[in-house]
């Protein structure tokens, strides 16, 4: 190999060496990038809407069985009276509540996710920071 060829190499590998791959850090972090963070869990926000999720579904389950009895008592009445509204009465009843079920634990699927997710994040950030702060010791040696 030529000895312009060989300076060529060195040249090569030193811009690699120097376009080592970097992580990014939140705003604020020591040794943070300066550019915004990819990932932004705000455990604020998190815990806004499962509180509204929650609020949403103590409402729902006393205010949206408000009608149940009497529309019930009206589709006994009108079966028992021979009209056939009532039967279909009965089904409406029941898809209300089948419904009002669904909905009421999709509320609180919601809340108990959000809370769940809100801890398993604190968790994953500080094994996250804990493992790229022993891979940064390990490349401070090979410097």
């Amino acid at each position: 190999m030529a000895g312009n060829e060989w300076e060529q190499v060195k040249a090569e590998a030193a811009q690699r060496q120097s376009a080592q791959m970097q992580l990014n850090r939140a705003d604020g972090e020591p040794g943070a990038s300066g550019g915004p963070a990819d990932l932004v869990v705000n455990q604020d926000d998190l815990g806004a809407v499962g509180h509204e999720a929650y609020m949403l579904r103590d409402r729902l389950s006393r205010d949206g069985d408000h009608a149940r009895p009497a529309t019930f008592d009206a589709a006994i009445a009108l079966t028992n009276g021979n009209f056939t509204s009532g039967s279909e009465l009965l089904k409406v009843h029941d898809r209300w509540n089948s419904q009002l079920r669904t909905l009421l634990d999709a509320c609180a699927r919601i809340s108990g996710h959000l809370d769940y997710s809100k801890s398993v994040h604190a968790e994953d950030d500080a094994d996250i920071g804990g493992n790229l702060l022993s891979v940064s010791k390990i490349s401070e040696y090979f410097k």
